[in-house]
């Protein structure tokens, strides 16, 4: 509970950080700028699941009772089902506008969504917002289970032939959408690596400073999708633990399931302000305003 509390902390002030700079930077512009428009979406995005993960990992400490009969109600299983779906999507389109905008393809079709990016980044936006309240809709609809098998054997008056537990079809359902984002994540960063490796031998016909610019963009590109391919999967492998509702809550499993889940919203934006020297000299300037008072 401590590793999960300090996880949640960090996430807070990291996706708060990303939420406000860029919301600052949007009204001072005064114009739409669509690096800002998708670091405030998957800050927004991030600090919900944070949110959700705090909440359940402090009812099932504190309040079990209402856990069990609470947490995994319509209304907070919908909640859960879309943070968790629109971060990872949102995330997902942060990589596709890093792919467009740093890789050097001459294709025709690649070219084409280049000069078009913002059209496509918002479209991508929207869409998926789309999937992600279709994704929890369907999985309510689904019947995902009210209550832990746990509480049923607890409790005799509950009908057990009425508890909707998650099948294998259903599950598996969950499982790709989610792998859908992690396809076009995959592609992107295959993409860049193409791209930096075609550059690599380029260099010699380029002007020296232009080529350590183009490398060093390349490079902050390729930690940006590698560290979220890293927190993708952790957080995919837990997820679906999670998703099997056969995790007693409040046991040691639970806690570090849960735990390795909040790493992926405050890690990647961590990352993601490190990779930025804006977002970084902003978040060392606010540190440091913090330790003078």
């Amino acid at each position: 509970m401590i590793i999960m509390t300090a996880e949640f902390f960090i996430g807070i002030t990291v996706n708060g950080f990303l939420i406000i700079v860029n919301c600052y930077d949007l009204v001072k512009s005064r114009k739409i700028l669509l690096l800002q428009i998708l670091l405030i979406c998957t800050g927004l995005s991030r600090f919900g699941l944070q949110m959700m993960l705090m909440t359940q990992s402090f009812f099932s400490v504190f309040f079990p009772f209402a856990y069990e009969t609470n947490i995994y109600g319509p209304k907070m299983m919908f909640l859960w089902m879309f943070f968790s779906s629109v971060g990872l999507w949102f995330a997902t389109c942060l990589s596709v506008f890093y792919c467009l905008k740093v890789s050097n393809f001459t294709q025709h079709w690649f070219l084409w969504l280049k000069f078009r990016i913002s059209k496509c980044i918002f479209w991508l936006l929207l869409g998926s917002l789309l999937a992600s309240v279709g994704t929890a809709t369907v999985c309510i609809k689904v019947g995902l289970p009210l209550i832990e098998d746990s509480y049923v054997l607890r409790n005799p008056a509950v009908n057990v032939s009425k508890v909707n537990l998650l099948k294998n079809d259903e599950l598996l359902l969950v499982n790709l959408t989610l792998v859908l984002p992690l396809s076009v994540f995959v592609m992107c960063t295959s993409m860049l690596c193409i791209s930096l490796y075609k550059h690599k031998y380029q260099v010699q016909n380029r002007l020296h400073e232009f080529s350590n610019a183009r490398t060093e963009a390349h490079m902050n590109a390729l930690k940006m999708v590698t560290t979220f391919f890293c927190f993708f999967i952790s957080y995919f492998a837990a997820f679906m633990a999670n998703m099997t509702f056969r995790i007693p809550h409040r046991s040691h499993r639970f806690f570090v399931v849960k735990e390795v889940m909040a790493a992926y919203p405050a890690g990647h934006s961590i990352i993601i302000i490190l990779s930025n020297s804006k977002l970084k000299d902003s978040f060392r300037t606010m540190i440091c305003l913090m330790k003078k008072q």
